[in-house]
């Protein structure tokens, strides 16, 4: 059920029946055909577990189940929006940015300091990005909004990547992230931004990127 870019802010996607796909609360724009939305209170497919984890970090981010025959524009707040396909990888990426995806890809959370140790946690401290990360994994689409355009950088053996906590919007791919400190913690004070913080991504798959640094 892949998602038919319209334009930079707005997708379409094709609902079939026996078919589901989660969006964003609000996120649906139009639509036509037979299509129903209703509230998912289990936490998408990741069950309450996955409920559980959003709300503990701050990320309880509404969900709506949609179903039917027919079609369904979305978008939200006129955030740029990027199609993202799964090739049966896990897509690591904040609750927040999730626009809509397919209900074939299977939801949970990743504490970050479970790949980043206690600097994963000062990532979500002090940058204001979720200690939680949403994973998403298995065959299919999913959209997901940022600011100011995406870019994909790949990730390669021996070549990682370093990017502003507050410019990342998802990874996937066999990577690793890790928080490092650019100045020391003196300097850092009332800084949050990649000029004190950089993410290291290693290992084999992409990143992407958004142009602005601000905080959906």
């Amino acid at each position: 059920m892949p998602f038919r870019e319209i334009n930079s802010k707005m997708v379409e996607a094709a609902v079939a029946p026996g078919r589901k796909m989660y969006s964003q609360r609000g996120a649906m724009l139009a639509y036509r055909g037979d299509v129903s939305f209703t509230p998912d209170i289990r936490g998408g497919q990741g069950g309450l577990g996955s409920m559980i984890g959003r709300r503990v970090a701050n990320e309880a981010t509404p969900l709506m189940t949609v179903e039917g025959s027919g079609t369904v524009m979305f978008g939200h707040g006129g955030h740029h929006i990027q199609v993202i396909d799964l090739a049966g990888d896990t897509l690591y990426v904040e609750a927040d940015r999730l626009l809509a995806f397919d209900g074939t890809l299977r939801q949970g959370t990743m504490f970050m300091g479970s790949q980043g140790g206690v600097m994963g946690m000062v990532r979500g401290q002090v940058t204001g990005q979720g200690l939680f990360t949403t994973t998403l994994k298995g065959h299919g689409s999913v959209a997901v909004m940022a600011h100011g355009g995406v870019v994909e950088l790949p990730i390669a053996p021996g070549r990682p990547v370093h990017v502003d906590p507050q410019a990342y919007v998802a990874h996937h791919g066999d990577v690793t992230n890790k928080l490092s400190t650019a100045l020391g913690w003196r300097d850092m004070v009332g800084r949050g931004s990649g000029e004190a913080f950089q993410l290291e991504l290693s290992g084999d798959g992409a990143v992407y990127v958004q142009a602005s640094e601000e905080k959906l």
